[in-house]
């Protein structure tokens, strides 16, 4: 039995989302991605990019503007901040996936679309878990948090966080651990 590669995110689509494509043809256009979405470069074709995403989910984009991630994880340490626990972020992050699961049900029941789009607006869950490894959006900061069970540390963000060690990085730009360009 084969088992398929473990999810690695290379890059994050940028903080207003991106256009994504089944094929790299303008024409072909498919579902938008969100912000901050961590995906894999799988291929390159001049501009075009094709990622995946942790789902397995495939699609085509302008690669130029995907948002380049550290190449390792960062390594929870250094003074701690108020996301170096992740049990809180983990809590707020299962709430959120029972409330929408309840929505999900009610609209099996019959709720009606709009009902349903009421009860889910806002909702935003981001949770990556690989072995000992996990990826977790904050929603109410803006930012992707590493963790290694123990501690979280900013793996990337749409906006600065005063007193992160981790900026914004430009999609333009490698930004080593070092912060050397």
């Amino acid at each position: 039995m084969t088992t398929a590669p473990a999810f690695r995110p290379t890059h994050v689509v940028p903080a207003d989302g991106m256009a994504a494509w089944e094929a790299p043809d303008p024409g072909r256009p498919t579902v938008p991605l969100d912000p901050l979405l961590p995906v894999r470069l799988v291929e390159r074709r001049g501009d075009w990019a094709h990622i995946s995403c942790a789902n397995g989910w495939a699609a085509w984009v302008d690669g130029r503007y995907l948002v380049a991630v550290p190449q390792d994880p960062p390594l929870p340490g250094g003074p701690p901040d108020a996301a170096a626990d992740p049990r809180p972020l983990l809590d707020r992050a299962a709430r959120a996936l029972a409330d929408y699961r309840a929505a999900v049900e009610a609209l099996a029941d019959g709720l009606d679309g709009e009902s349903f789009r009421g009860r889910t607006q806002g909702v935003r869950i981001g949770v990556v878990v690989d072995g000992e490894s996990m990826w977790l959006y904050d929603p109410g900061e803006g930012r992707w948090l590493y963790g290694d069970g123990r501690r979280l540390a900013t793996y990337v963000t749409d906006r600065s966080v005063p007193g992160e060690a981790v900026p914004r990085h430009d999609a333009t730009r490698v930004v080593r651990r070092d912060g050397d360009r």
